[in-house]
C-alpha cells in the first residue's frame, strides 16, 4: 500500500520572536499575499497564516531562530521576471540557481534568512 498524496497544503516558515509585525510588513506588504485572519478558529501558538496560491504560508516565531541552510520551498509563479523586479525594487537580493532543464528560477532570503525559491516553467 502507498499514500496516496494529493497536493501541498501549506508551507511553514519561521522567525524570530517578536518579528512578527516585520513578517507582515514582507509577506503582505512586499510580496502582496493575504493574511488569513478570520477562519473560525484561533491559530496555533500565535502563527501567522497567508493565502498564497492555492495553498497556505504558515510563519511562526521560534526561541533560538538559526538559519543557516539552503532548505526552502519553491513555488512557481506566473511572471518570473515581474518577481525578480518587485523584490529588487524592494533591496531584496536575488540569486540565480543552478540551471535545471524546462525552468527558469532564483532564490532570495527572506527579512528573517528563510530561503525562498521562486520558478517559472518554460517550453
Amino acid at each position: 500500500m502507498n499514500i496516496d498524496f494529493k497536493r501541498l497544503d501549506h508551507v511553514m516558515l519561521c522567525i524570530p520572536v517578536g518579528a512578527e509585525h516585520a513578517a507582515r510588513d514582507f509577506y503582505a506588504g512586499v510580496l502582496g499575499l493575504e493574511e488569513l485572519t478570520d477562519l473560525g478558529y484561533p491559530l496555533p501558538k500565535g502563527a501567522i497564516w497567508f493565502q498564497m496560491g492555492d495553498i497556505q504560508l504558515h510563519i511562526r516565531a521560534e526561541e533560538n531562530h538559526v538559519v543557516s541552510s539552503d532548505r526552502h520551498p519553491a513555488f512557481e509563479v506566473q511572471n518570473l521576471e515581474a518577481a525578480r523586479a518587485l523584490l529588487k525594487k524592494n533591496g531584496i537580493t536575488v540569486k540565480n540557481d543552478s540551471p535545471i532543464p524546462g525552468r527558469n528560477r532564483f532564490s532570495f532570503r527572506d527579512p528573517f534568512g528563510n530561503r525562498i525559491e521562486l520558478l517559472e516553467m518554460i517550453d
